[in-house]
């Protein structure tokens, strides 16, 4: 497995990176996908130069479909992610697809599993595999029994997987990493911690109540050899308490990659 780190676009984001020796950069482009397709050729750049590759291509929080069916306007701007996802010899493309509720559960599965198919039919010529994500940001394919009805038909759809996001809605990510890894892809590394049955905060990996040892033995029973991407996301760890928190989890997670 290798570390890595949810990062931009500027140069300065990927010499930290190697300064940090981290294995690659993450980009969540989401609502920037304009400013990322208009500096695709300093991305390479600065990756060729820094030596620090862009391990996935992500993006969160759009409707994909709606009562009329597949956004074509959405499904352009995917394609166009995943070609200049190729083009930054990166593999791996992570979206998610909305529920739209004057639909019922199966024409929402029906209508995202056709949009899938045609980003893997597109990311198939070009090199790009294709994974959801299990955050529940305008995204129901996060978890079961959306991933055995989807998952279980699209056989090549692969899965980004954050522990965090399974720990918050209440459920067992150690179960649901025994059943799913093997189609893992990509992992998020962030921290969860809950205080009086609420969310509390993000706090950094290794300083919170996920159990990363058990987790990681589940990764390496199944076979996982992915990106461990760390994703600094606490509004408390900010500035250099920030910046140690990220280095702790570096440290941390090193001691957990064999």
């Amino acid at each position: 497995m290798k570390l890595g780190i949810i990062s931009w676009i500027k140069e300065e984001d990927f010499k930290e990176a190697q300064n940090k020796g981290l294995a690659f950069i993450e980009l969540c482009v989401n609502n920037r996908h304009k400013e990322f397709l208009d500096h695709v050729e300093s991305i390479k750049a600065y990756s060729e130069k820094y030596h620090m590759p862009i391990g996935s291509v992500g993006r969160w929080g759009e409707d994909k479909i709606t009562t009329k069916g597949i956004r074509e306007e959405e499904l352009a701007i995917d394609y166009a992610l995943i070609e200049k996802a190729a083009y930054l010899n990166c593999n791996i493309y992570i979206t998610g697809c909305n529920y739209v509720a004057d639909l019922s559960y199966y024409e929402n599965c029906t209508l995202a599993i056709q949009y899938f198919e045609k980003l893997m039919e597109y990311g198939e010529q070009l090199g790009v595999k294709i994974a959801t994500y299990n955050c529940r940001w305008n995204n129901f394919i996060h978890s079961d029994p959306t991933w055995s009805l989807i998952h279980g038909y699209l056989q090549d759809l692969y899965i980004k997987y954050d522990t965090s996001h399974c720990i918050y809605a209440g459920g067992d990510y150690l179960s649901e990493a025994k059943k799913w890894a093997h189609r893992f892809i990509h992992v998020h590394i962030k921290g969860a911690l809950i205080v009086d049955g609420e969310r509390f905060d993000d706090p950094p990996a290794g300083l919170d109540q996920t159990d990363w040892p058990a987790f990681m033995s589940i990764l390496y029973a199944k076979g996982y050899n992915g990106g461990l991407s760390i994703e600094p996301h606490s509004e408390n760890w900010r500035g250099e308490l920030g910046k140690k928190g990220v280095d702790f989890t570096i440290n941390y997670m090193k001691k957990l990659i064999l």
